[in-house]
């Protein structure tokens, strides 16, 4: 048996080599050792062809270094880029005066090129790519090397497709795990948290990054901020994690609702600076029915890190993070409104502790009141008040705002005025302290319109002091009509208030009615508001009826004379008779 050549040892050592390994970073540490070493070089380089992509990424190895340094060529540049156009071999013992060498690459890669030789990667009738090696220790390059070089390369086109091919394969059975397990986490947590963090590990995996994020859209405030991230550093990146619709690539991908690859972000005016290592970024709408709700965006420190394959996997796992981000929303919306409910409970319950639990029986006189609640918690208020046989305190009053702060103002209210009447002031000292009281301890803006009067049923003499609210209609037996207006100013709007109070003498047949606006604040159809006219003319046609049969009818002609699209405040109505 003839013994092997030089030739056919090198090439049998590089097919042993080749076939030990499908591991595609491994495999094309090994191609860059063996050109480097078959030709005596101090430097190999390999080029990969993508057809689908404008620039081209290499690697880069010193010869017996284990570091690789990866680089990109736009399309044709430099003689690696003419080999890969042309598909022809180039040796060039003098690449400084060769006009298809770029010097690009001695800056990126910091070596000096005093000779190179490069030979096109055909694999199963396509070209994948260049090898080349770089600077022979001895002498320059040779037809030789060349053949050398030529026969490896068949075998490192052939490894390197079938690496590709069982990378590519690998990576989509994980790819495909991996939102397979997102999609589990999705449906099992409301944890926006948990999810996200999911989906950012998993894209590490997958496409890789040093810093990412999901950012949410709020068009009220004309901004996008974080909602989850991963690399950013609170110290140098606040600008970024709060940025204006339109500002940086993430700030441009919320205006627009399209996705953005920058292979490079030094030559993107658009970049706004979130992490010191950034090379290139992408960025991706999250959308739910069409509609964008923010964005999911990754940086990389590797120049041209992100093709059109990355870009589909951010886009499948940006719709995940929109479902995960929407469904957190809902759920927190969710849960206020159930706070909320619970909170309108509270103070619905807060303001029928405080209501009258039946109509006062005074002789010689008819007395009934009505609370219709709103269906949100109004500060409707009123009561019957007794001080001593023969007198009693008729109070009505409506606060400011709704829900449990109005509550606990017309608690406090109710508590400052009952206590002021058990010291036996005047009618207009009692509301002159309940103003004080009420203006040291409501928020300003706060305030509470009320009518408080005191009725001797012995001597039919009714006393009040109207504070600011609606006028009570006083209807005299003899038809003619008077609107109680004497008092002062709503409590708890100037500390010192002069309240002045007033007498009026009942006789048989008169009629008092005491309201809140939600009574005369309705309007109907046209625009017109029911007021006090409507409501005197109610009056007027049933006063000949029992007290809760007027206020009934008048509750009856509020709600007929509304408009459907009328909202209904809280309606509140005393009717007093002399009988």
């Amino acid at each position: 048996m003839a013994e092997l050549t030089k030739m056919e040892k090198l090439l049998l050592h590089a097919g042993r080599l080749l076939t030990s390994t499908l591991d595609y970073e491994e495999l094309m540490k090994l191609v860059l050792e063996l050109a480097a070493k078959a030709t005596d070089s101090e430097a190999a380089l390999v080029y990969r062809i993508d057809k689908n992509i404008d620039v081209v990424r290499g690697r880069f190895a010193r010869c017996c270094d284990s570091e690789v340094i990866y680089f990109t060529l736009d399309k044709g540049e430099g003689i690696i880029g003419w080999v890969a156009e042309n598909r022809e071999p180039v040796i060039s013992n003098e690449p400084d005066k060769d006009q298809r060498f770029s010097p690009k690459l001695e800056d990126n890669l910091g070596i000096k090129f005093r000779n190179t030789l490069a030979v096109p990667l055909i694999g199963r009738a396509h070209m994948i790519g260049v090898v080349e090696v770089v600077n022979k220790y001895e002498g320059g390059y040779t037809e030789n090397d060349l053949d050398t070089v030529f026969g490896l390369a068949n075998q490192f086109a052939v490894a390197i497709d079938n690496a590709n091919l069982y990378r590519d394969a690998k990576r989509r059975a994980v790819e495909q795990q991996l939102l397979y397990d997102v999609s589990k986490t999705l449906s099992s947590t409301l944890n926006i948290d948990e999810v996200l963090r999911l989906i950012l590990s998993s894209l590490n995996k997958v496409v890789g990054f040093i810093a990412g994020g999901v950012f949410l859209l709020d068009e009220e405030k004309n901004e996008v901020s974080t909602v989850y991230s991963e690399g950013y550093s609170h110290s140098g990146s606040e600008e970024f994690m709060q940025l204006k619709i339109g500002q940086g690539l993430v700030g441009w991908v919320a205006k627009t609702g399209e996705a953005v690859i920058v292979p490079d972000v030094d030559k993107d005016e658009r970049y706004v600076s979130g992490h010191p290592e950034t090379k290139s970024e992408i960025g991706v709408p999250m959308k739910i029915d069409g509609r964008i709700i923010g964005v999911l965006n990754l940086e990389s420190s590797k120049p041209d890190a992100y093709d059109d394959h990355s870009l589909e996997l951010v886009t499948a796992f940006a719709s995940h993070a929109a479902i995960s981000v929407e469904r957190a929303i809902m759920h927190e919306q969710m849960i206020a409104n159930q706070r909320l409910a619970e909170q309108l409970s509270i103070a619905r319950n807060i303001q029928l502790s405080f209501l009258p639990k039946a109509d006062p029986v005074i002789r010689g006189y008819d007395i009934s009141g009505v609370n219709i609640p709103s269906g949100e918690v109004g500060g409707d208020y009123f009561d019957y008040i007794k001080i001593i046989d023969n007198q009693h305190g008729i109070a009505i009053a409506d606060v400011s705002g709704k829900g449990i702060p109005a509550a606990l103002i017309m608690a406090s209210f109710r508590a400052s005025l009952i206590a002021e009447i058990r010291n036996n002031y005047a009618i207009r000292t009692i509301c002159s302290k309940v103003n004080s009281l009420l203006f040291e301890s409501v928020e300003q803006g706060n305030y509470v319109t009320a009518f408080y009067g005191v009725l001797d049923s012995k001597n039919d003499i009714f006393t009040f002091c109207n504070c600011g609210h609606n006028r009570p209609i006083l209807i005299r037996q003899d038809g003619s009509v008077e609107m109680l207006r004497e008092g002062g100013l709503a409590l708890g709007v100037l500390i010192n208030t002069v309240y002045e109070e007033r007498p009026i003498f009942l006789r048989s047949g008169d009629l008092i009615v005491f309201y809140t606006d939600g009574v005369t604040e309705v309007n109907n159809d046209s625009g017109e508001e029911f007021g006090e006219k409507h409501l005197i003319d109610a009056v007027k046609e049933c006063r000949q009826q029992p007290a809760r049969e007027i206020h009934g009818e008048i509750v009856r002609r509020v709600k007929e004379f509304a408009s459907r699209k009328h909202v209904f405040d809280d309606l509140t109505m005393i009717v007093m008779k002399k009988i």
